[in-house]
């Protein structure tokens, strides 16, 4: 509970700063380098969360990674969350960020799981669709799972919409059995 408290107050400091500067997909941008660079390699994420490892090793990593590769203020927020000992809460930081920003600048989020890969003009297609029943801009996180069989299952916040092959059969079963 205190690591959330803690990467929310770190990513709404970072989120304000990005907004103040007008640099909010600037700022993403680079955070989301971060992520993939050297939060998405296992050894790394343990290497930060280390307590034992002395915080210049930390920095002299951040630093050698991506001192090209991102804005001078991302890099003295990455070095601050190092001197506080935060550096290993990265990813909900950056989570939480990325949550900030969509919602300033009215992004919605569909997460759509389809059983095969989406075509670009499938994806257009089904962001346009969504854009226009939610009225906001959407982007979608895709995922698969050969499970469902065919169709998509959609999901933006807390509404679902199961349009899978697999829903469709269950749906059918259920609606067959006769309940006693």
């Amino acid at each position: 509970m205190l690591n959330i408290q803690l990467a929310n107050k770190y990513a709404r400091a970072i989120f304000e700063i990005a907004q103040d500067e007008r640099k909010l997909d600037a700022y993403d941008k680079d955070l989301n380098k971060v992520a993939e660079d050297v939060f998405s390699v296992p050894e790394a994420v343990k290497f930060f969360q280390n307590p034992l490892v002395p915080h210049k090793a930390k920095k002299d990593l951040l630093t050698k990674a991506l001192k090209k590769e991102v804005s001078e203020t991302v890099m003295n927020f990455l070095m601050l969350l190092v001197d506080k000992s935060r550096i290993g809460i990265f990813s909900a930081i950056y989570e939480i960020f990325t949550a900030l920003k969509n919602k300033a600048q009215g992004i919605l989020i569909a997460d759509v799981t389809s059983a095969f890969p989406l075509t670009k003009q499938q994806e257009n297609l089904l962001s346009k669709k969504l854009a226009s029943l939610t009225e906001k801009k959407i982007r979608i996180r895709k995922h698969e799972d050969k499970s469902i069989l065919g169709g998509l299952i959609v999901t933006i916040g807390d509404k679902r919409i199961d349009g899978s092959a697999a829903g469709r059969l269950k749906n059918l079963k259920s609606s067959m059995t006769v309940k006693a």
